[in-house]
């Protein structure tokens, strides 16, 4: 034995921590190690690039990572820069000292760029949560005698001689019988393609159980790296293809739909920041669907959609972030509270707002194509993100009952000054819009008979959506289409001469004394009777559904029967020939009409709606 010791620690209780509490995933041990791995390739490299070392071993930079289910071992291996007696002193027996930081500190005045990912210190220490004991097996590059350091997860440890005959590291990992789960080969892999996918430096992962078996031909197949060292979000995008950016998004994410488009960010100042920000496309019901942004720290996978860094909206969407300016602590596993999170936040935001309006600008056919699928997202960016919200709110579209897609101003025929009127008492400008094609589409008749235009807005997230354009607009005023027909359908004044006396009619005949009823003279004949429906009422009735809240039937004050005095059924209510039965008979069915144009019947209603159908028919029959 060479040496004996103990590890410089201020608590005999670290193992323990480090098993329980460092790590809130035992599987980092992975990430962590292999990270190690890199950083002494990554070291090695920087050396022979700024002339302080040779490469002579004359083969490729790797990682191996081999699991041996019956020995209970995972080791991980390369071929960097290896360790010294007096780097494993200052490196691992002191734990949480950076070899990183003194590495760079060392050098800094000799490299102009770096990559070095982590540090030894807990790091590496990340072992013992799933090891009852851990070895280093290395051999430093200025080829002093190979070493081989044993710690039982105690504080001790030995440093005898070691077994390798070239340069680099084997960290040995003992599995204990708690975590055997990590000796089955295909979960290993697994969990090293979930952290390590983009790695710089190839990783081969392999079986130390299986045989190997030749080929007919005599040859032994060579293992794959299981990473991609070059992802192409770390290429120029002039450099990149449109088929290259497909066929990433189809890798990375495990979805063969294609993306609407995406976003390459490539950014050095004042922070790196590099990435591909995907825009799938959307569902109509975006409450259930789950985007993936997966943040990368120098390759390096951290985390899925952590929110410090990712705009809440933007979690819609798919995408890769890699940033090595992240504030993250020693875990890598969380970002620390840092203004500077914010600008990369904002920055991010900026990039898609900038985008978009491009795409509107530039590119408007492919916007157009792509709007109904990208709405839902801009429309919750815009709820949640107010600086998103003024840049994006003049490049909204709105797709009309005919078809076509306007801005809102072109809608209104407005300028943009006369929409963002700030001194109007009353809402002056009226957006009709229709939530349900199915149900509206009556009115939705009328309104093209009319030649009037509207706009659908069918989306879960349109009620929030409008309300928010109407408190930045306080000028317009959103209307279904179904609310308020204001002589927009109207021919001429209609004659209220007997509206009274057909409200009597209403009230008997349906059992309602608070009906409210209109005779309007509308331009289409083929309409008997609507039922409007107060905006403000609905809208109430709707934010009461969404909150739990008990909300009934809308009150008859918030509802109007309206009577076209152009079509023969109303005119016949008003004729003396005509006996009350009928009559009676004609304003149940006119009433229940109007409202299964508006909404569902109640079962009861519904049952006599049938019924009288029944009766006309048999009347008709005789």
């Amino acid at each position: 034995m060479l040496k004996q010791g103990n590890l410089s620690i201020h608590s005999e209780n670290i193992f323990p921590i480090i098993k329980k509490w460092l790590y809130s995933d035992h599987d980092i041990f992975v990430r962590e190690l292999i990270s190690n791995a890199s950083d002494a390739i990554l070291k090695f490299k920087k050396l022979c690039d700024i002339g302080e070392a040779t490469d002579n071993l004359n083969e490729d930079f790797k990682i191996t990572v081999t699991v041996d289910k019956d020995a209970s071992t995972i080791t991980i291996s390369d071929n960097g820069i290896g360790l010294t007696t007096e780097e494993i002193e200052k490196y691992i027996n002191q734990i949480a000292f950076s070899g990183a930081e003194d590495f760079l500190s060392k050098y800094q005045d000799k490299m102009d760029d770096d990559q070095i990912i982590g540090h030894f210190g807990l790091g590496f220490y990340s072992a013992f949560m799933v090891s009852s004991k851990v070895q280093i097996n290395t051999l430093s590059y200025d080829e002093q005698e190979p070493l081989l350091w044993t710690c039982e997860g105690g504080t001790t440890f030995e440093i005898d001689k070691g077994t390798r005959t070239t340069r680099g590291t084997d960290v040995i990992l003992h599995i204990d019988e708690e975590n055997r789960e990590f000796l089955g080969f295909y979960k290993l892999s697994q969990i090293i393609e979930k952290y390590c996918s983009f790695m710089p430096i190839s990783i081969y992962v392999i079986d130390a159980n299986k045989p190997v078996t030749e080929n007919e031909d005599g040859t032994v197949d060579v293992p794959t790296a299981i990473n991609d060292t070059t992802p192409l979000y770390t290429m120029p995008p002039a450099e990149c293809t449109d088929e290259q950016y497909k066929e990433f998004y189809r890798k990375t994410f495990s979805d063969f739909n294609e993306p609407l488009f995406w976003i390459h960010l490539n950014m050095d100042y004042p922070f790196k920041l590099k990435g591909i920000l995907y825009f799938p496309k959307m569902q109509h019901d975006f409450e259930i669907v789950e985007g993936k942004i997966k943040l990368y720290n120098n390759q390096v996978f951290v985390a899925d959609n952590i929110k410090e860094v990712i705009p809440e909206f933007l979690l819609l969407l798919k995408g890769v972030l890699d940033c090595p300016d992240l504030p993250l602590n020693v875990s890598r596993s969380f970002l620390q509270n840092d203004g500077f999170v914010k600008k990369i936040s904002d920055y991010i935001t900026k990039k898609v707002a900038d985008k978009l309006i491009g795409l509107f600008k530039k590119e408007y056919d492919t916007y157009e194509k792509f709007w109904d699928d990208i709405a839902p997202f801009i429309k919750y960016g815009c709820l949640r993100d107010e600086k998103f919200a003024s840049k994006i709110n003049k490049y909204i579209l709105f797709k009309t009952i005919e078809d076509t897609h306007v801005t809102l101003k072109d809608y209104l025929n407005l300028s943009d000054e006369e929409i963002e009127a700030k001194d109007e008492s009353e809402p002056t400008h009226k957006v009709f819009y229709v939530s349900d094609k199915e149900q509206q589409s009556q009115y939705i008749n009328l309104f093209k008979e009319n030649g009037l235009s509207a706009v659908y807005l069918p989306h879960p997230i349109d009620s929030a959506f409008i309300s928010h354009l109407e408190a930045k607009n306080p000028s317009i005023k959103f209307m279904r289409i179904d609310s308020d027909i204001s002589g927009a359908l109207n021919e001429e004044e209609a004659d209220k001469s007997y509206e009274d006396k057909l409200t009597s009619l209403f009230k008997v005949a349906l059992n309602q004394e608070d009906i409210k009823l209109s005779v309007e003279n509308l331009k289409s004949d083929t309409t008997p009777s609507m039922i409007l429906v107060s905006e403000e009422g609905r809208r109430m009735k709707e934010m009461m559904k969404m909150y739990g809240m008990p909300a009934n039937n809308m009150p008859a004050s918030d509802m109007t029967l309206v009577l076209n005095q152009n079509h023969a059924l109303i005119n016949k209510l008003n004729d003396e020939s005509v006996n009350a039965a009928t009559k009676d008979l004609i304003c149940k069915h006119l009433y229940d009409m109007a409202m299964i144009s508006n909404q569902n019947l109640s079962a009861d209603s519904m049952k006599d709606f049938l019924n009288r159908n029944c009766d006309l028919l048999l009347k008709v029959a005789q």
